[in-house]
């Protein structure tokens, strides 16, 4: 009999280009489903959170469709997920491009990048990785990966925050604690390098599964 095939939940709130995040878990031998059922995303193995756009609208989003619920239940039911550019800055309490309050998975607050610095920042530049997380195995610890971003996620406990850039100031740009892991960067964007944490996900995901059904 043939092994079933990892069923990966991209989450789809109506923010950002999902297909490109689609074809990197593809590429990895996964079956990736976009979708806005709170369901489709429960049964899943593993979850991608990615995203671009507005605080305000993507949370009414998440709500509207009752997947805010899903994704915190989904994190304490320790079920592996990666958080994308939003995906990461929607996991904290509050943020000040906005009125709406966030997921509140983890205390802090989204920051708007400092004045003077050309807003949005947009490109490749260097995260200085410190961690040993499954999902960036192999992956160096000063690599550069590409940015789009006006805000940055703020973290009251630095013992989550394995990743730092900087620009004008040194922020938050990727966490790490147990089934959570998220970035301020696109990986899909990032060329192979970024691909390989894709893969990695993949890994961890089906290492995950396979200790659950034990």
């Amino acid at each position: 009999m043939t092994e079933d095939k990892l069923k990966i939940a991209i989450i789809d709130y109506e923010s950002g280009n999902l297909r490109s995040v689609q074809k990197a878990i593809e590429k990895h031998g996964a079956e990736a489903t976009i979708s806005s059922d709170p369901n489709v995303i429960r049964e899943s193995d593993g979850i991608v959170f990615p995203g671009q756009g507005a605080c305000d609208s993507s949370m009414v989003n998440l709500r509207n469709k009752s997947l805010d619920t899903a994704i915190v239940s989904i994190i304490k039911n320790k079920k592996p997920f990666l958080g994308v550019c939003l995906g990461l800055q929607l996991l904290l309490e509050e943020s000040e491009e906005g009125l709406e309050p966030c997921l509140g998975v983890f205390k802090g607050t989204v920051k708007k990048l400092p004045s003077g610095l050309k807003i949005p920042h947009m490109g490749w530049n260097q995260v200085q990785l410190d961690t040993t997380h499954p999902v960036f195995k192999g992956i160096p610890k000063n690599a550069n990966f590409y940015f789009v971003h006006s805000f940055y996620a703020d973290p009251e406990s630095e013992s989550i925050i394995c990743g730092k850039t900087t620009y004008g100031i040194d922020f938050c740009s990727a966490i790490a604690i147990d089934n959570v892991i998220a970035t301020q960067f696109h990986p899909e964007k990032s060329g192979n390098i970024g691909i390989r944490i894709y893969g990695n996900f993949v890994q961890f995901v089906s290492e995950r599964k396979a200790t659950l059904c034990i």
